[in-house]
């Protein structure tokens, strides 16, 4: 399929680039499907979190694995 170069030619239906959300739409429209896997599969950083957030994060993961061994333990416990 070949796209035209010419925005006045595109047809209807076709993000229109005076938008912002549309020049994202645009500019994923021209990529194969190997290009936006692609450009997908790039790493992103670590978001940068204050001390506080951390810490709340790991109470919430050791929470998860205290509920976690409370039902593991008493679907055992329910099988005797």
């Amino acid at each position: 399929m070949n796209l035209p170069t010419d925005l006045q030619t595109a047809p209807q239906g076709w993000a229109d680039p005076g938008h912002p959300a549309g020049e994202d739409e645009e500019r994923i429209m021209f990529l194969e499907p190997h290009q936006f896997v692609s450009d997908r599969s790039i790493a992103m950083p670590p978001a940068r979190l204050s001390r506080r957030a951390r810490a709340g994060l790991w109470l919430l993961r050791i929470f998860a694995l205290i509920v976690s061994l409370m039902v593991i333990y008493t679907f055992i416990a329910q099988l005797h």
